[in-house]
């Protein structure tokens, strides 16, 4: 955890939730450090209209400060809904403990055109948060990975306080800092310390004073020995003989409480009386072979369960209930007639399965003998179906009947019965060839009295004046014990539980099982007694290790450490789980906070086994990356007083935000415990140091057991030993060095170190294994200071060692060695034997350690090389000390590189962030004159974008994941490019006169990465990537206060939509926006249109232009695209490619009017926006004229005119007609088209008001691609000619005239209309209202075919009804009719054009078969021309798909997503009048949305691809980051905002 000191400002742990309301965290295990003062806070982020949000609470039971905790008291916070915001929760930490939290909301309806009932409320599941205890001893903090723990057996320390003292003074010799003691209470009649006889009373062999005595003792080990105590707490079970439970039986399993284990008991005793009666049946009662144990086992049958007939309990009685059946049948008296009509001509299996599934009862639980039974009355229903009503003629018949039929229901019964028998025999064969002939058990001898021929599993209450009170059935109570593999979650002693009756269970007979029930009302007395237990061991104790932890009941664990933490807040809680699943452990570890689990060293049975377990619990490796962010003038969030959790202020405090860091469970790694064999008995008694020294290496809370240190030759039996401890570190002065006696010596030393690398956040670590040696490297993350070990372990055969450790070279590092040690043990079996003879006393073996010389340390420049002497036997360590000079900077190199960032980047521009963030390969080209290009990583590939993006991108996951094998990390190791190439670059480009600016970023970067090429090659991964980052954020930062305060204060997603305008806009040679200047100019897609003639489209500027500039207050952007386009219009048309105004294309006849739009968005979005009709641009072309020449000509720009007149000259001459032939046409300007697809003709219907225009040889509108395959033959064919008048246009048009209608109105537009071309003036008003006349006539598909009569509608070319039309009037008459998603364009920007039923329903439509999910499918599914995979590069004989002629016919497309969500919510909110009503339609957004934020999120691009595949499928062929596909989405948040203002 690191070091408790006080925090210098504001921490903050960031806890996002996803759309379902779960945590977004790594691996889900939240994991958090102990309570601060001023105390640190849990920030919720909830996406503002995430599903949890509709009608929705975040409830969270983490106490307020000084208040109780209480696990059911949750405190709401209400989730009021913001679709462009984020809200968040800030919840203080005051106390340690498992926290938890759930969501209330009502889930969110599927959209329909149609008012549908809301689903009921519901939550989500509780999840869990758990914060360490903050320990302390004598004023000292001592994170829990800073424990080093040392366990006793209590019984075996003999007399309080005359030799617990001597010991507890050893063991804070040894610089231990927490005793762990088993069980301290009075004990039960085996005299095992699990076995308490009574809860409340300490064992006065101990203790003679009892309670003060405790109460002396914990005062004595704080004050006097800096110990801390724990105590082990034992929930499930008590002792067989404890005398409570004759008062109350109710407290464990019986047959009174537990009925279903009556055959369980029945069986117990039938195979303890075999046992006594072996001899009398003639079969062996002392076991000597295991034709013994086969005679016993074979006659187990015969004389034990043929007597005790436990099949009663699982059949049914067939005689009684067939009886029964009858009578009812002849009394008429029958249920359930309805479901047997025609039994009688079932067969016998169907009756069968119909009694079994509606008549039986007592099916799961074995309540008593024949306690399975037939309903008589459902058995009589199917009797009367099959015999009629009763008669006593057909008695006999039915009777016959209804028992052939119980009979076969009994068949598979009796199969059950069966396979348990074979069980419970094996079961009884496995346990007594373990107890009586396998080597490795206790050979237990004969059967008799005192060793019974099986363990029985119950305990027999005896019969008194106490007993007497309760039924007989009571006072047999089941033992405790554990089953192999069993599932945690499930009472092995509950009814749905038959380990008892298989004899599955591994019983302590010593011990009763205790039985709680669901709640204390179940059981009130033993509640009480237990939570008495509890609330004293935590009266005493700084901690619990929880025995069995594994089979408690949760809900009881949980109810009694909730008391335990209501005595004592900060406790720390360690247990044992052996569920054998590790997500069964997360679930244990969450629930009951849990701050370790116990591991065991001795568990390993080779020097690589010991590596792994090293490993595992080592922390995180040398060099891992850093996640956590520091942020400055940030908002603190105080969400307890504002009303949706969103503090509306900023604050000036800094406040440093942690992302929350995927943990493991952490463990206690004890050397050994109690419960293992010692090295002498596993391993070499020299082993013991060496394990000693690689444990206490370990980031984690680490502990011994009394006897280690000292090498007692045996593992110690814990219920049997009467010996006491002795130690000789418990009599003298413990100093150290070398000596005798064990150990304990350099465990001082081991535990110091152990214990300052923990308190200090020393986390990081190196394992090595090389045969027999293991050398682990810990050290600090950000001082670099650290400690290092060798260990030569000693395991069976390795004598004095096989080999030396190769020389150990430690980069760009420094050592010192502290100590080199061996140990040497006397391990003879004369010495074992004279140790465990010991009449009074638990001795070591004979045992020295020695100092060894001639470990050698060679300091060099830039490295330091440790080679070990040749005499470094097995059981020796070396422990050294070490740095990293390179890593000694004045201010901390981890503070020095991340510091400064925010002013080097103060003074960038947007366009400068543009070459400092982004840059795609041909930009990068562009820029460089062919010289540079983005980075390329060797195992990698090239990146993304030569800017901090492109680096990011790579690192994100990396750093998130801390994958320090990534290619990326490989490279850095390898030499300093990347860092060279970051800072050349910026030098490069500031020497530019418009990118003077990058000056300060440059030299920012160029100090910080001359600091870390120092470091060790190592190390450079790390810090790189804190460097990038660090610079990524500065540069993020910027870019945000350069955007409006719609995106400054928007939520990331909006963000990072708008940083696309960043990636999009910049300085190209290439590329310009005019002739005879460099201006910044937008991209239309990335890499694919970044250059020269590709980068400027104006049907995509013009599309992105309000979402991309407008929305984001990049004004003078927008202005400039629109001079720019303005300046080149011809033919009533803008270019569909710019290519600088020198060679424009007029090829696309819907640019314009996505041109218009875009300058209606500025008048209104721009701050005097209307001031832009009066301004006026130079003009490429002469107005009103088609004539074509080059932009040197003398008539290029030699004419002006304003905005006004520009957006006349568009109208008028779509009024009048336009009819001409591409300038320069043929193969040299299009080697696709056929020659006919060179003329354009545009004229309006008058009738309708509709414009018409294109050819079959063309592609005039965005749906553009040209056939190109001579082997499909499919050249000069347009995959969507969209002649006619495409639906999007006519929408676009009525935009355009209802808004010049406006502003002439207004007096701001100084024209009133068009000529027409048959030479009648008609007004903008009339046209619009013409257009609106006729609109839904002609493009509406009616849902019933009944009303066809009323549109232009030729039924029979029909595919789906409830749509408008993608065209109108085209040359093919069936491309009209196709479901595309263009109208929704239409409905976006021309509402009036649409009735809200019928525009409903057609999205609905829409929603259901065109959406994807991140875009909208380009064409129906249904559609036979729908070929929804793109390949370009496929040139095969295919006519649709060749050389990707399908890119409009079915492809996803994510821009058009953007105009479907944002009519979606225009119309969805027209219909919605309460406040309830209209979220929910921002929420059925933001489900939609849900695709697109993943893509941004996780794509290197960091954008919004042009297109996808079916199902959003991706697309190799697709542009990854495309201009209006983010923009379109941004229009939608603007949207957004401008509805809630409205409001």
């Amino acid at each position: 955890m690191g070091s408790n000191n006080l925090p210098t400002s504001p921490e903050v742990y960031l806890l996002p939730l996803n759309d379902a309301g779960h945590p977004d965290v790594p691996g889900g295990y939240i994991y958090l450090p102990p309570p601060t003062k001023p105390a640190y806070v849990v920030r919720f982020a909830i996406e503002g209209t995430s599903s949890i949000c509709r009608e929705g609470t975040l409830w969270v039971n983490v106490p307020k400060a000084g208040a109780t905790f209480d696990r059911h008291a949750f405190h709401g916070y209400s989730l009021h809904p913001d679709f462009t915001q984020t809200i968040l929760i800030d919840v203080p930490i005051h106390y340690a403990g498992a926290f938890a939290f759930y969501t209330t909301y009502t889930p969110l309806p599927d959209f329909s055109s149609v008012q549908a009932a809301s689903p009921q409320p519901t939550k989500t599941e509780t999840f869990y948060f758990d914060v360490s205890p903050k320990l302390t001893v004598n004023g000292t903090d001592l994170p829990i990975d800073s424990l080093s723990i040392f366990s006793v057996i209590s019984k075996l320390m003999g007399e309080y306080p005359r030799d617990w003292e001597r010991h507890l003074r050893g063991i804070g010799q040894r610089e231990y800092n927490m005793v762990h003691f088993t069980p301290l209470m009075q004990r039960g009649s085996s005299n095992s310390p699990y076995s308490m006889y009574d809860q409340l009373t300490f064992d006065p062999a101990c203790f003679p004073n009892g309670e003060d005595d405790v109460a002396a003792m914990i005062t004595s080990m704080e004050e006097n020995h800096g110990l801390l105590g724990l105590t082990d707490v034992v929930w499930n079970h008590t002792a067989n003989n404890s005398n409570w439970l004759e008062e109350h039986p109710e407290a464990g399993y019986n047959i009174e409480t537990a009925p279903w284990l009556e055959a369980a008991l029945e069986l117990d005793n039938a195979l303890l009386q075999y046992g006594t009666d072996l001899a009398k049946y003639g079969l062996p009662t002392e076991l000597k072979s295991a034709d013994d144990l086969q005679r016993v086992m074979d006659g187990m049958k015969p004389h034990c369960l043929d007597l005790v007939n436990i099949w009663e309990y699982y059949v049914v009685k067939v005689s009684r209930d067939a009886q029964a059946a009858v009578d009812a049948w002849m009394a008429g008296i029958t249920a359930a007639d309805s479901q047997v009509d025609g039994a009688k001509d079932w067969s016998l299996s169907q009756k069968v399965d119909f009694l079994r599934s509606n008549a039986l009862t007592g099916a799961n639980e074995f309540a008593g003998r024949f306690d399975r039974r037939i309903d008589p009355h459902i058995a009589a229903a199917l009797l009367t179906s099959v015999f009629g009503h009763g008669t006593s003629d057909g008695q006999e018949a039915a009777l016959e009947a209804i028992t052939q039929w119980l009979k076969a229901l009994n068949v598979p019964f009796y199969r059950e019965y069966d396979a348990d028998v074979a069980v419970v025999k094996q079961q009884v064969r496995d346990r007594v060839r373990y107890l009586r002939l396998d080597d490795d058990g206790p050979k237990l001898g004969p059967i008799d009295k005192n060793h019974a021929f099986i363990e029985s599993y119950f305990t027999r209450l005896p019969l008194n004046e106490t007993t007497k009170a309760h039924n007989s059935k009571a006072l047999s109570l089941v033992n405790n014990g554990w089953v192999w593999a069993a599932n945690a979650m499930k009472d092995n002693a509950g009814s749905s539980s038959r380990a008892y009756l298989r004899r599955e269970v591994i019983v302590w007979g010593d011990c009763v099982k205790l039985r709680y029930g669901k709640k204390p009302d179940d059981n009130p007395y033993l509640w009480e007694f237990m939570t008495r237990y509890t609330r004293l061991m935590a009266k005493y104790f700084a901690g619990f290790r929880i025995d069995n932890c594994h089979s408690t009941p949760l809900h009881v664990a949980e109810y009694l450490l909730d008391q335990a933490r209501d005595v004592r807040p900060d406790l720390a809680v360690f247990a044992e789980l052996f569920t054998g699943d590790e997500k069964m452990d997360y679930v244990f570890v969450k629930r009951l906070g849990l701050s370790a689990l116990i591991r065991e060293a001795m568990q390993a049975w080779s020097t690589q086994e010991v590596s792994r377990l090293v490993h595992m619990h080592s922390g995180r490796p040398i060099g891992s990356f850093e996640i956590d962010k520091h942020s400055t003038g940030k908002k603190l969030e105080a969400s307890f007083s504002a009303p949706n959790g969103v503090n509306g202020s900023l604050s000036s405090a800094t406040e440093t935000v942690r992302n929350i860091r995927q943990s493991p469970v952490h463990a206690l790694f004890m050397d050994c415990t109690h419960d293992n064999e010692v090295p002498a008995q596993k391993r070499d008694a020299r082993d013991t140091l060496p394990n000693a020294a690689l444990v206490n290496m370990c980031a984690c809370a680490t502990g011994s057991v009394m006897g280690y240190d000292e090498i007692y030759p045996k593992l110690i039996d814990l219920v049997h030993e009467p010996r006491l401890y002795h130690s000789s570190f418990s009599d003298h002065e413990v100093k150290v060095g070398a000596g005798r006696g064990g150990i304990g010596r350099i465990k001082k030393l081991l535990n110091r170190i152990h214990t300052y690398m923990g308190r200090h956040g020393y986390d990081e670590t190196f394992i090595h294994h090389e045969g027999e040696y293991i050398t682990v490297h810990r050290m600090h993350p950000q001082t670099r200071k650290g400690y290092f070990t060798v260990a030569h372990t000693a395991f069976p055969g390795y004598g004095d060692g096989h080999g030396t450790l190769t020389p150990v070279h430690l980069a760009g590092t420094t050592a010192k060695l502290i100590g080199s040690w061996k140990l040497e043990v006397n391990a003879s079996e004369s010495t074992k034997k004279a140790a465990l003879e010991d009449k009074h006393y638990l001795k070591g073996l004979p045992s020295s350690v020695s100092d060894l010389s001639g470990v050698a340390v060679h300091v060099k420049e830039d490295e330091t090389v440790i080679t070990m002497p040749s005499h470094f036997p097995p059981g020796s360590v070396a422990l050294f000390e070490t740095s990293i000079p390179a890593a000694e900077h004045s201010e901390g190199l981890d503070r020095y590189v991340t510091s400064g960032a925010s002013q080097a980047f103060a003074d960038c521009s947007l366009v400068d962030l543009n070459f400092i963030m982004y840059r795609s390969e041909p930009e990068e080209r562009d820029g460089s004159n062919g010289k540079e290009g983005v980075y390329t990583l060797p195992g990698h590939g090239s990146l993304a974008y030569a800017g901090l993006q492109g680096w990011w991108s790579c690192l994100r996951d990396v750093v998130r994941y801390n994958k320090l094998g990534h290619p990326i990390c490989n490279h850095l190791r390898e030499g300093t490019w990347a860092m060279d190439y970051i800072v050349g670059r910026l030098d490069r480009m500031s020497e530019d006169q418009v990118y003077t600016s990058l000056l300060k970023p440059a030299k920012w970067l160029r100090s910080r990465f001359d600091a870390i090429k120092k470091v060790p090659t190592f190390l450079r991964p790390r810090y790189f990537a804190l460097i990038v980052q660090t610079a990524y954020d500065a540069a993020w930062a910027r870019g945000m206060d350069l955007f409006n305060d719609d995106v400054r204060n928007g939520q990331g997603f909006v963000q990072s939509l708008a940083m696309v305008s960043v990636q999009m806009t910049g300085y190209m040679h290439s590329a310009s926006l005019n002739p005879f200047s460099s201006v910044p100019s937008m991209a239309a897609g990335l890499p694919h249109f970044s250059s020269s003639w590709a980068r400027c489209w104006g049907r995509d500027i013009f599309i992105s232009l309000r979402g991309l500039y407008l929305a984001t207050g990049r004004y003078s952007d927008a202005y400039n695209h629109i001079m720019a386009f303005a300046s080149v219009l011809k033919h009533g048309m803008i270019p569909n490619l710019l290519s600088d105004g020198k060679l424009p294309r007029f090829n696309s006849r819907d640019s314009i009017w996505f041109f218009l739009q875009a300058l209606q968005d500025y008048t209104k979005m721009a701050p005097n926006g209307v001031d832009l009709l009066k301004e006026t641009v130079a003009r490429r072309f002469l107005p009103y004229d088609d004539t074509y020449f080059e932009f040197d000509d003398p008539r290029a720009y030699s004419q002006k005119s304003t905005i006004e007149e520009i957006i006349q000259e568009a109208l008028q001459r779509h009024a009048t007609g336009l009819s001409f032939r591409e300038a320069n046409a043929g193969p040299n300007l299009d080697m696709q088209m056929k020659d006919e697809g060179f003329n354009i003709e545009i004229h309006v219907d008058w009738k309708t008001g509709i414009i018409f225009g294109g050819n079959q040889s063309n592609c005039g509108t965005w749906m553009d691609k040209m056939g190109e395959s001579d082997k499909a033959g499919s050249r000069g064919v347009p995959g969507t000619p969209r002649d006619g008048a495409p639906v999007e246009i006519t929408g676009l048009l009525a935009s355009t005239l209802a808004w010049v209608a406006d502003l002439h109105e207004q007096g701001l537009y100084q024209f009133g209309g068009v000529k027409a071309s048959t030479g009648k003036f008609v007004s903008f008003k009339e046209w619009a209202l013409t257009l609106q006349e006729n609109f839904e006539r002609c493009y509406y598909i009616p849902a019933n075919a009944d009303e066809d009569g009323s549109y232009d509608v030729n039924s029979a070319v029909v595919n789906r009804r409830g749509i408008y039309k993608d065209l109108y009037r085209s040359g093919k008459e069936y491309e009209d009719y196709q479901l595309r998603p263009n109208f929704p364009i239409a409905m976006t920007v021309a509402p009036q054009l649409f009735t809200m039923k019928k525009a409903l329903g057609a999205l609905e439509m829409t929603d259901k078969y065109l959406r994807g999910p991140t875009g909208m499918a380009t064409l129906d599914p249904s559609d036979l021309k729908y070929r929804p995979y793109y390949v370009n590069s496929e040139d095969s004989s295919d006519f649709s798909t060749s050389k990707g002629r399908n890119y409009h016919q079915g492809p996803e497309w994510i821009w058009p997503i953007g105009f479907f969500l944002r009519a979606f919510l225009k119309f969805d909110l027209m219909r919605k009048s309460t406040q309830a009503q209209k979220t929910e339609a921002f929420q059925q957004i933001t489900r939609r949305l849900e695709g697109c934020k993943v893509a941004i999120r996780e794509s290197p691009w960091a954008g919004l691809a042009e297109l996808t595949q079916k199902n959003g499928e991706f697309c190799g062929d697709s542009s990854p980051t495309q201009a209006w596909s983010a923009g379109c989405l941004l229009d939608l948040f603007y949207d957004a905002r401008e509805f809630a203002r409205s409001e």
